[in-house]
């Protein structure tokens, strides 16, 4: 995996971050989801470095970057300073301006740094989410039942993690049996897990979502804050939960003032269920703005 790719590990305030980096272009930086790692990119960052200089980071706490110790309102974990963490690496690598790719966890904090960072952050893509304050507006029974999650992980300290860390494999496990997973990926998202402090760090990004991000989120929502990049969003369709609760295009275009994307006939995991496609589908985004 990852040919032509270097790993490497660079400092940032208060810590560092693992990162791979290849290819030479454009700057783009790819932010992966929960419970994974950076290796989620496997099989689409090696198709973008055709074009682009590909960075692909471990989320704050995640995989092989540091976990900060936290606060009373987990605001070291809200997707906030996550985002201003990854703005640091960049600088450090040499980029002031750059586009960004995330999915799930990374997608949240891919748009936070799109609204804190117009200046810094020139293209968005965004991979099976709406943002944070409109899915806890959005949340009832159903979505309580489905992504329970959600609640579950957001819980006090330190609860979640002492169930988790008693069977981190009865937790996880199941969820990466699926032919789509790459058992070299499926590795280093295991060994990531068993790592001393990563639940508690995923515990803290959940705990931020419910605090923290939903309530800038409604500061920004109700000021009528938009993205003003470019921004695209993808989802999978086989799930379906985005396409029941929300109109998805219908949502980001309350967020931002240029937006596209169409669902794909996956699941949740776009880069890894279909990574042709969603590669296909960044390229030509990402493309458009080349200069």
């Amino acid at each position: 995996m990852f040919d032509g790719f270097e790993m490497s590990t660079i400092a940032v305030a208060g810590g560092s971050l693992r990162v791979r980096r290849g290819g030479v272009g454009p700057p783009v930086l790819l932010l992966h989801g929960h419970p994974q790692t950076h290796v989620m990119w496997h099989a689409v960052a090696p198709v973008l470095a055709e074009r682009h200089t590909v960075i692909c980071a471990d989320l704050t706490g995640y995989g092989g970057s540091s976990a900060p110790a936290t606060t009373a309102d987990h605001e070291p974990y809200s997707k906030r300073a996550m985002g201003h963490v990854q703005i640091e690496l960049m600088r450090e690598l040499g980029f002031d301006r750059f586009a960004v790719v995330g999915h799930d966890r990374g997608g949240r904090v891919a748009y936070r740094m799109a609204l804190d960072h117009p200046e810094v952050v020139q293209r968005l893509a965004v991979l099976d989410i709406v943002p944070t304050g409109e899915m806890w507006r959005h949340a009832g029974m159903e979505f309580g039942l489905a992504y329970w999650h959600w609640y579950f992980l957001a819980q006090p300290y330190d609860l979640p993690e002492r169930i988790i860390t008693a069977d981190p494999e009865a937790f996880y496990g199941s969820r990466w049996n699926a032919a789509s997973f790459h058992p070299d990926a499926v590795a280093d998202y295991r060994q990531s897990i068993a790592a001393p402090g990563t639940v508690h760090a995923i515990c803290e990004d959940y705990r931020a979502a419910a605090g923290i991000d939903r309530e800038q989120d409604e500061i920004d929502r109700r000021a009528e804050r938009r993205i003003q990049c470019p921004v695209l969003v993808l989802w999978g369709r086989e799930d379906g939960r985005l396409e029941q609760w929300f109109d998805v295009l219908d949502v980001w275009r309350r967020w931002a003032h240029d937006v596209q994307g169409r669902g794909l006939p996956c699941g949740h995991h776009l880069a890894e269920e279909l990574p042709e496609e969603t590669a296909t589908e960044l390229t030509a985004f990402l493309q458009s703005s080349a200069t």
